[in-house]
C-alpha cells in the first residue's frame, strides 16, 4: 500500500505551495484515485490549515490536468485517458529506446555494477511485495541505464518526464500478476546491455513500455465498463 497522504512543510516554501505539492503528489502517486473528489473541508482537517491554501492548491492542479471540475460536485481527481497515456508513453517509448542503445555502446564498468544492483533492488522490492518500493526501485532501475548513457541532456529530459508517466507506472505495477513479468523483462534488459547487443536490448524496451501501456489501457476501459 502506497504511503498515507504527507505534509511535509517547508519554511522557505509559501504555505499554498507547500499544500499543491503535497496534493500533487497524492495524485500521482496514486493515493488519490482518479474519479476521487477532494474535499476542501476534509482535506484541510486532514493537513491542519484553512481551506484557502486547499482552494487555491485545487486550482492550480485544475490548470495542470490533474484535477477537473464537476458542476454540483466540486473537484476530482482527473482520469487517466486512453490518450494522455498513449501520448505520454509514446515518448517515454522513444527515450528509453535510445538510453539501452546508448548504453550498449558507453556502459562503463562501474555503470555494469550499479545496473546489476538495481536489478537485485528490484527483485528483492517483488519478493517483499512492498508497492512503493516496488515503484521506487523500479524507477530507480531505469534511471541507471539514462545514467550509464554519460548523456547528460537525455538524462534531463527523462527526468522531466519521470513524474508524467509516474501515474501510469503505479496503476501498472498495482497489479501482482505482472510482477514476474516485470522481474523477467528487467532481467533480459541488462542482459542484452551488458552482452552489448544493441538490436535485443531495443526490441525488449519497446516491448517493456507496450506491455505497461496495453495493461492501464486494459485497466482504463475495464473500469469505464463497470462504471
Amino acid at each position: 500500500m502506497l504511503d498515507q497522504l504527507k505534509f511535509n512543510s517547508n519554511e522557505y516554501l509559501p504555505l499554498r505551495d507547500v499544500v499543491f505539492n503535497t496534493l500533487r503528489q497524492a495524485i500521482i502517486s496514486g493515493e488519490f484515485a482518479p474519479g476521487e473528489r477532494l474535499m476542501e473541508i476534509a482535506l484541510a482537517e486532514r493537513l491542519g490549515v484553512s481551506r484557502t491554501p486547499v482552494r487555491e492548491a485545487i486550482r492550480k492542479l485544475e490548470l495542470e490536468g490533474l484535477v477537473v471540475m464537476i458542476p454540483r460536485k466540486g473537484a476530482e481527481v482527473a482520469q487517466i485517458t486512453e490518450k494522455d497515456l498513449r501520448d505520454s508513453l509514446e515518448v517515454r517509448c522513444n527515450l528509453e529506446e535510445l538510453a539501452v542503445k546508448l548504453a550498449c555502446e558507453r556502459i562503463t564498468h562501474e555503470g555494469e555494477e550499479k545496473l546489476k544492483s538495481a536489478l537485485e533492488d528490484f527483485k528483492s522490492a517483488i519478493r517483499e511485495k512492498n508497492l512503493q518500493k516496488i515503484v521506487d526501485t523500479d524507477i530507480a532501475f531505469h534511471d541507471v541505464i539514462f545514467e550509464v548513457t554519460q548523456n547528460h541532456r537525455l538524462m534531463q529530459i527523462a527526468s522531466n518526464l519521470r513524474e508524467q508517466v509516474y501515474r501510469y507506472r503505479v496503476q501498472y505495477i498495482k497489479d501482482a500478476k505482472l510482477h514476474p513479468v516485470l522481474e523477467e523483462e528487467h532481467r533480459m534488459i541488462v542482459d542484452f546491455i551488458l552482452k552489448k547487443d544493441v538490436e535485443n536490448a531495443v526490441n525488449i524496451m519497446k516491448k517493456h513500455i507496450i506491455n505497461q501501456e496495453e495493461g492501464v489501457i486494459k485497466k482504463i476501459q475495464n473500469n469505464r465498463d463497470d462504471s
